[in-house]
């Protein structure tokens, strides 16, 4: 029996599309699913170094839902110009769904990945639309369900 380590190539990696309906499933739970999709996980190929996932279209983020009082407490944080006096935005999440509700989804599997290089790379993998339509038909999306 061979004691090597498996590492992935770039020839190796086949990658397929998938698309994840999120309304009505709780936030935090189908991120978590969706960034294992994102990082390739759930594949027997898996190197922690290498982009090894799949695409991932996630249609319907504006029915997300959320536990507790999250809907008014939650607060998101951003920097549009870092370093200067007054630069710090406050949002809370009834707010952004009103305005962006695709950045719900897109923030919470961002937080799940690596900070890193690697990590940018695996988010451009991720497209995530308010309604339940989306662009990517040409590439032949199986549904994936997820368990939230």
């Amino acid at each position: 029996m061979s004691q090597k380590t498996y590492s992935a190539k770039a020839g190796d990696i086949k990658r397929q599309w998938h698309v994840i309906d999120v309304s009505d499933k709780v936030l935090g739970r189908a991120a978590s699913q969706i960034a294992t999709l994102l990082k390739g996980k759930h594949k027997a190929i898996y190197t922690p170094s290498i982009d090894t996932g799949d695409h991932v279209i996630v249609i319907n983020a504006d029915k997300v839902k959320v536990t507790g009082t999250k809907e008014k407490d939650k607060m998101y944080y951003r920097h549009p110009r870092a370093g200067f006096p007054g630069a710090l935005k406050i949002t809370n999440l009834e707010k952004l769904r009103q305005r962006h509700p695709e950045d719900i989804v897109i923030n919470a599997v961002r937080r799940m990945l690596p900070r890193n290089a690697l990590g940018r790379q695996m988010m451009t993998k991720l497209k995530v639309y308010a309604g339940d339509t989306h662009p990517h038909a040409a590439q032949k999306p199986a549904a994936y369900s997820v368990e939230a």
